[in-house]
């Protein structure tokens, strides 16, 4: 009787351990990730496009969209794993040049504001609303993985999971951090008066 009351005592004991959710949040942060790699191609793919669109504007300056394909290129060259996620110095190389593109993509749409042919091309219109609409895709695709990854931290670190946890090593996953957090934390200047002469 004791034999049947200590198999019990183990069976109830190992199905609150949490190793079944372990997997489960791993495999959605692996998920979530998978997305947000998806949309950085999709962004990846369009910048060919985007770059071919505006050389047609001869007097466009060319060190933008220099930096524009330099920063495509550093950012498709870096591989990513599933290791990557698991590797906090090697999450945020990735997510430094990603920050790098946008940065890049960013300063060219502004640059172009400049050039009323430019803007007024169908194509570069076109381009331009695809992406944005990729860009929020990215910030949503973010959001899912920030959220499968806290929930997957949350049970590495509570009680009695984080027993689990540290037997089968589940160390808590890096997640988004912003590069220039002091900068972008201060509130932005508006001023509306006329410029002075």
């Amino acid at each position: 009787m004791k034999r049947w009351l200590l198999i019990l005592v183990a069976v109830v004991s190992l199905s609150g351990c949490g190793y079944n959710q372990f997997q489960a949040l791993d495999e959605a942060s692996k998920s979530a990730w998978s997305e947000v790699l998806n949309q950085y191609q999709r962004r990846a793919d369009l910048v060919p496009n985007i770059v071919a669109t505006v050389k047609g504007e001869a007097s466009f300056e060319q060190d933008t969209l220099t930096k524009v394909i330099e920063a495509r290129a550093k950012a498709t060259s870096i591989q990513v794993t599933p290791e990557t996620l698991n590797n906090p110095e090697a999450f945020n190389k990735f997510q430094q040049a990603q920050g790098e593109l946008s940065s890049a993509l960013s300063r060219l749409m502004v640059v172009s504001e400049r050039y009323p042919d430019l803007k007024a091309n169908q194509a570069f219109k076109d381009l331009r609303v695809t992406l944005e609409g990729t860009e929020n895709r990215i910030t949503v695709a973010r959001n899912r993985y920030i959220e499968s990854v806290q929930e997957y931290n949350v049970l590495a670190r509570s009680f009695p999971t984080n027993l689990t946890a540290k037997i089968f090593s589940y160390a808590p996953k890096p997640n988004f951090s912003v590069q220039n957090e002091a900068q972008i934390s201060a509130p932005p200047t508006v001023d509306f008066s006329a410029p002075k002469k």
